[in-house]
């Protein structure tokens, strides 16, 4: 089985943390991890697989050979660093608000329209969580009968 290279910006937030224990649960197959987070987050030891693994600072230089590039460390992180990730050779998998609405980036639910994920450039978005949740539930509706229009609300806590 191929094994790849994946890199996990923002490592250290509570979003990082779950990708983290997501790619181990499901036994993804990596080569090397790379847990990147911000300068005063480098030096921290995190578990992957029973394994120490350090957190690096997030640099222009972090995405050498890495094939996947995670990314949840908020917009102006993603804005400025997916595309050197991409740049490098990465596929930049963006959990961030930025790129949802940018034309040339695909907006991927996997399971709802994976197929579009092959016509990225690089960076690939997703919508966020509610959306997310909502569209995998709709589409064997509107596959089914066509949904034409729909207007939902979210409130989500502060807290």
């Amino acid at each position: 089985m191929k094994k790849y290279n994946v890199a996990i910006v923002g490592a250290t937030g509570l979003v990082g943390q779950e990708l983290l224990d997501t790619l181990e649960k499901r036994q993804f197959p990596i080569e090397t991890l790379h847990l990147l987070a911000s300068a005063k987050s480098a030096g921290q030891v995190l578990m992957f697989n029973q394994k120490p693994v350090k957190v690096k600072e997030l640099t222009e230089d972090s995405f050498e050979n890495v094939d996947f590039a995670l990314f949840s460390a908020g917009s102006p992180i993603s804005e400025k660093f997916a595309p050197i990730a991409a740049k490098a050779g990465a596929i930049a998998i963006d959990n961030t608000s930025f790129f949802r609405m940018k034309k040339d980036i695909p907006l991927i639910v996997p399971e709802v329209n994976g197929d579009a994920a092959k016509n990225h450039k690089g960076i690939i978005a997703n919508p966020n969580c509610s959306t997310a949740q909502l569209v995998m539930a709709l589409k064997p509706i509107h596959d089914e009968y066509t949904i034409e229009r729909i207007v939902i609300s979210t409130y989500q806590s502060v807290s």
